[in-house]
């Protein structure tokens, strides 16, 4: 949808921008990037300052300049917007980071040694966010990531529309360029090994986000697909996916807009099932008419019930009750019953689940403590029998959007905690 910008674009662009002095877009941005600054930087040709000014603030200001809702942050508090477009903030970051990706240029240093050792346990936003801002301290950071590739949910979660594998894998890069260390088919599994690097390191960073998509609760249920899987699954190895001609996603997050995405390119046609009203959808208004414009179909007040299946055994649809609107619940959206009118049933050879993710139980959260599914912190300390372990990311996202600007900034601020830790602060 929206093309790199060209030098003479780029610069028609952050001419534009008035520089405002209390800069509301700057205040948006959950990482408080200079805004104002950096694009001051592409005007003045400046453009690998620029990137450093993003990156000091946000190290992932790359794959935040692509998959950020700036509808909803930075773009839609400029003050243009009152009489004309807002200032391409997005694009101007995609410019400045993209440029200083393509020279390769280690724009950050890591501090003077501490002698201190610390264990950050996940690569993706939140994990790689903690480990350049201990390494710019200079601490040793090494970093495991469980699955081939690091960087989480940039690498796997993301779609390719949005990000390519390239540019988050330059991401680890650069905090590798950082002196991390960065050791990938490596797990923290159990609250024995967390005790061990507890003993080992001089403080431990969990930034593990959440688990699996959790299970559905009808017939034909075990037929589903993991919304998160099949978009790894196309983007990392697209030869080993079976290209699927009409699938259905269940849920009306971004996820599932992101897995109904992934279908259309794959040339199926997709339609998300939802059983509540368009106006409880938790995806954001511009993700909502990026799909319908993508061809993406939906099916509102439609309760998934069962996951049809043929004579072999395989997906053939997906059965929806109708339902209705009831006043409100407990917690202020509507309620919705079924209506009592016949089912919907949509012919489809796939169904994805995109309901969430799993949270954490007692048995997978390391002995730490719990709040409401989230591992639970104080000022990023986990809570528990450790003096030294720390949390961020959605691993701890009680409230608000579990988001990859979010988590940088968690990262960001738990590794200062950290570091406040570590001086003895």
């Amino acid at each position: 949808m929206h093309q790199p910008f060209r030098p003479e674009e780029a610069q028609f662009e952050a001419e534009r921008c008035l520089y405002c002095a209390d800069a509301p877009c700057m205040q948006a941005c959950p990482t408080h990037i200079d805004i104002p600054g950096f694009i001051k930087k592409i005007d003045t040709g400046n453009v690998t300052g620029s990137a450093k000014t993003i990156l000091q603030a946000n190290f992932l200001g790359g794959t935040c300049a692509r998959v950020c809702p700036v509808e909803e942050l930075c773009e839609g508090a400029c003050v243009l917007n009152k009489t004309e477009r807002p200032i391409s903030i997005g694009r101007l970051q995609r410019y400045a980071t993209d440029y200083s990706a393509h020279k390769d240029e280690a724009l950050l240093k890591a501090g003077t040694p501490t002698g201190k050792k610390v264990l950050v346990v996940g690569s993706g936003p939140a994990g790689l966010s903690a480990a350049a801002t201990l390494a710019q301290s200079g601490h040793f950071v090494e970093v495991w990531e469980r699955r081939e590739m690091a960087g989480g949910l940039s690498t796997y979660g993301i779609i390719t529309l949005r990000e390519p594998i390239e540019a988050a894998l330059h991401e680890v890069k650069m905090v590798e360029q950082l002196g991390v260390k960065v050791s990938t088919n490596t797990s923290l599994e159990t609250q024995e090994e967390l005790v061990r690097v507890a003993s080992e390191f001089d403080a431990v960073y969990l930034g593990t986000g959440l688990g699996k998509v959790p299970g559905l609760d009808f017939p034909g249920a075990d037929k589903a697909v993991d919304g998160l899987e099949f978009i790894a699954q196309f983007k990392t190895a697209p030869d080993s996916l079976i290209p699927p001609r009409r699938v259905v996603v269940i849920g009306a997050g971004n996820t599932a807009i992101d897995a109904a995405t992934t279908a259309r390119q794959c040339g199926a046609q997709a339609t998300i099932i939802y059983r509540r009203t368009p106006g409880e959808m938790t995806a954001f208004d511009a993700e909502y008419e990026f799909a319908t414009n993508f061809g993406i179909e939906f099916q509102f007040l439609a309760a998934p019930a069962e996951i049809l299946l043929d004579e072999d055994g395989e997906v053939s649809g997906i059965r929806g009750t109708r339902m209705e609107v009831d006043g409100v619940d407990a917690a202020g959206r509507k309620r919705v019953v079924p209506s009592g009118e016949p089912d919907v049933i949509i012919p489809c050879d796939m169904v994805i689940s995109a309901i969430g993710q799993e949270k954490y139980e007692e048995e997978n959260s390391f002995g730490l403590g719990l709040n409401r599914g989230f591992l639970d912190v104080e000022s990023f300390k986990a809570t528990g029998q450790f003096e030294n372990v720390f949390a961020g990311g959605d691993a701890i996202r009680v409230t608000g959007d579990a988001s990859t600007v979010m988590a940088v900034q968690d990262g960001k601020l738990a590794a200062r905690a950290i570091n406040d830790y570590l001086e003895g602060k």
